[in-house]
């Protein structure tokens, strides 16, 4: 089996070397082999978990989540229901979270299309900007809180 430094796990899979010792850090992916002058080595089975890592990331699932996906998967014989528990769940925030967005956009819309053409002493967006009362929908930003 050939292995590879943390440089070239990070070619293989995308990913920042200090996203990696991160996810090695909080356990997400196991602490490396090291050789006679320290340095980690990392095999095949690291660039398939990191990538596991990298997917559910982009699918936005949290590092608790992660963690209990790839539990499951460390053990295939389990039942699935907690996966698609935690897939369910995933699907529910990214609905919230597109309903935030479309106010968002809304607002934004609304800035734009009430645009002042004069001075910015009577400009909209400052005004909006500066009082949140001026918002038709009071969206709460992805994040914000």
């Amino acid at each position: 089996m050939s292995t590879m430094p943390i440089g070239g796990l990070a070619k293989a899979t995308g990913v920042k070397i200090p996203t990696i010792r991160f996810y090695e850090g909080i356990g997400l992916l196991p602490e490396p082999v090291r050789t006679e002058s320290d340095r980690r080595v990392y095999d095949e089975s690291a660039v398939d978990r990191l990538a596991f890592i990298k997917h559910a990331r982009q699918l936005g699932f949290s590092v608790e989540a992660i963690r209990d996906l790839l539990e499951l998967s460390d053990n295939p014989e389990q039942p699935c229901e907690r996966a698609n528990a935690l897939a369910a769940e995933q699907l529910e925030a990214v609905k919230v979270k597109i309903r935030q967005l479309q106010a968002l956009k809304a607002e934004l819309k609304r800035m734009v299309d009430a645009a002042c053409r004069g001075q910015v002493s009577s400009c909209h967006v400052i005004e909006v900007l500066s009082d949140h009362a001026h918002c038709d929908h009071h969206p709460s930003p992805p994040g914000a809180g």
